[in-house]
């Protein structure tokens, strides 16, 4: 069979479909990135992924297999397919191994789909299982969205360590919750970001009200020897937000010495997508106010009301 694989969004290796993609290997079929509707009929069957609600899907035939939490928040792979390991035929250039050692969050943000899709934490697979890439060398990216949330994280850690990894842990740590302990086992892994090419740690601080919970986190990253330029923080704007509640907290981790990354709620929003724009260029948000940035159509006066 001759099976087309298409990544509606999204720039990582998409897990489902590398396990898509190893399933139908191991069955001796020929799998390769669909080349557009013109060659529909030259596929036997064609899968297609979509991460994000707001992505278009490209036309594809009516017979295709689409999933991803773009499109249902419950779909989930063939039985037959979710124990499959994943194959990186189709990332001929992925120079890290990729993966899941747990899945679920133990909270419930209503921005957030993982509860709903997902459930609880629970482990999914050992450190050792996941270093399945031929030109992965020593660079691992975990997609788990609560680390600390399952008992064996501590055994996860040293595993990274007797391995000589370095790991990014690219959805971010929960910084609102961290210990001590927690702190002081991340300090000693060697964390990377999504590039591996600079040391920091993502966190996030999604909500104005949870300063407080941050505050105590960022303290006990630092005391545990984590400075704060080796910080970065995924900042939710547009969830009932208020443009100064976003100015008041990526200045204050600016000042701190972290790295603010603004992440839009709603990526149609034109001011949303300026913010963001703004903020994630570093350079330009080290050297420009908002007020005085180029992108800046609205000259805000007034408060934006939180949506």
């Amino acid at each position: 069979m001759r099976i087309g694989i298409v990544q509606v969004d999204g720039d990582m290796p998409n897990m489902a479909l590398m396990q898509i993609c190893g399933y139908h290997e191991a069955l001796g079929d020929n799998v390769e990135w669909w080349q557009g509707p013109l060659f529909n009929e030259r596929y036997d069957k064609i899968y297609a992924s979509k991460i994000f609600s707001f992505s278009k899907l490209p036309q594809l035939p009516d017979n295709a297999v689409i999933g991803g939490t773009g499109i249902d928040y419950k779909n989930k792979l063939p039985i037959e397919m979710q124990g499959n390991l994943p194959s990186y035929t189709l990332y001929p250039d992925c120079n890290f191994h990729i993966g899941f050692s747990m899945k679920g969050c133990r909270y419930k943000c209503e921005f957030c789909c993982v509860p709903q899709k997902e459930g609880r934490p629970y482990f999914n697979s050992s450190i050792a299982d996941l270093l399945l890439n031929p030109n992965g060398k020593n660079r691992l990216m975990l997609l788990d969205n609560d680390f600390f949330g399952i008992t064996n994280w501590e055994e996860n850690l040293q595993e990274i360590n007797r391995l000589k990894l370095k790991v990014c842990f690219a959805q971010g740590i929960n910084i609102r919750i961290i210990s001590d302990r927690q702190a002081k086992a991340l300090a000693e892994t060697n964390f990377y970001n999504t590039k591996f090419d600079q040391r920091y740690v993502t966190f996030a601080w999604d909500v104005f009200e949870d300063e407080r919970p941050v505050m105590r986190g960022i303290k006990r990253c630092n005391d545990a020897g984590i400075p704060c330029n080796k910080m970065q923080f995924f900042v939710l704007i547009g969830h009932k937000s208020t443009h100064e509640q976003n100015i008041e907290r990526i200045t204050k981790l600016k000042n701190m010495g972290c790295l603010p990354f603004a992440m839009p709620y709603d990526k149609s929003d034109p001011y949303q997508k300026a913010f963001a724009r703004w903020v994630n260029q570093r350079a330009v948000f080290n050297s420009c106010s908002w007020d005085d940035y180029k992108y800046n159509k609205f000259q805000f006066k007034a408060t934006i009301q939180a949506n």
